[in-house]
């Protein structure tokens, strides 16, 4: 390659990976649905509600390589929504059984099934890459929450929320992308008297909403451009304090 290509790593953002996580019905295709000139692919049906272009809901592993393959063709989308990598995950299982002539994942035996779906959600990685580098499309992979006790080996065990991934397409698809945001409600805690020295403690919430995109021991997140730690949506359906501030951290470096 000649030297006169050489260039700052960061001169030009690159259209974006992003993975965005929730519990159900919070509103994650809705969010796909302000992003710019969007089409979704759903493996789910959710979206009958949501204003957005859309593929027909995919029912196979067939379906959604060649949905990504039709969007190599001439088109004016700019953002593909893939709504979502957990229902997904189920289609990727069973191409993986029938390539390798298995009844289920399971049947494998010592995880080798999960290492062996790995190499189909590869396929889906490199065509979505693809999608990226020669048609200058943003990807919005979509994805459910799930609580996972985690019991670290110097400290007490604790709750977190993550995505509902068996834990090698969790890794692969986290090391992939370049957000991760957990999308949810905005709770707070109240402290009421019940007599006798008893107090109670409730979660009270309005549905506001909240989208964290730092880790925390609470939940996974990360973000290789600098946001702000919490974008705070309320009941914004248009999204704007998120994409205000995803244009202003891709303005900048990538963070260390």
């Amino acid at each position: 390659m000649p030297l006169k290509n050489i260039r700052k790593a960061n001169a030009v953002v690159p259209p974006k990976k992003i993975l965005m996580y929730g519990v159900a019905g919070i509103g994650k295709t809705t969010v796909g649905s302000t992003f710019e000139s969007p089409i979704l692919l759903p493996i789910e049906d959710g979206a009958s509600a949501v204003d957005i272009d859309a593929f027909p809901v995919v029912r196979t592993y067939q379906d959604i390589i060649d949905a990504i393959t039709a969007l190599h063709e001439e088109h004016s989308y700019r953002t593909l929504v893939f709504d979502s990598l957990d229902w997904a995950e189920n289609l990727v299982w069973e191409e993986t059984c029938r390539i390798n002539g298995k009844p289920s994942i399971e049947s494998f035996g010592y995880g080798k099934g999960y290492t062996e779906a790995s190499r189909q959600w590869m396929v889906i990685l490199g065509g979505l890459d693809s999608l990226r580098a020669n048609k200058g499309m943003d990807i919005l992979l979509l994805a459910h929450s799930e609580i996972k006790t985690v019991t670290p080996p110097d400290s007490d065990s604790y709750d977190r929320y993550q995505m509902k991934l068996h834990k090698r397409a969790l890794g692969l698809w986290s090391e992939y992308v370049d957000f991760i945001w957990f999308l949810t409600y905005k709770i707070s805690l109240k402290k009421e008297d019940k007599g006798f020295g008893n107090d109670r403690v409730r979660a009270v919430g309005t549905g506001d909403r909240v989208i964290y995109t730092s880790e925390r021991p609470a939940w996974d997140a990360k973000s290789r451009w600098k946001m702000p730690d919490e974008v705070f949506i309320g009941h914004d359906a248009t999204y704007s304090a998120l994409h205000k501030a995803l244009e202003e951290a891709t303005k900048k470096e990538p963070a260390a």
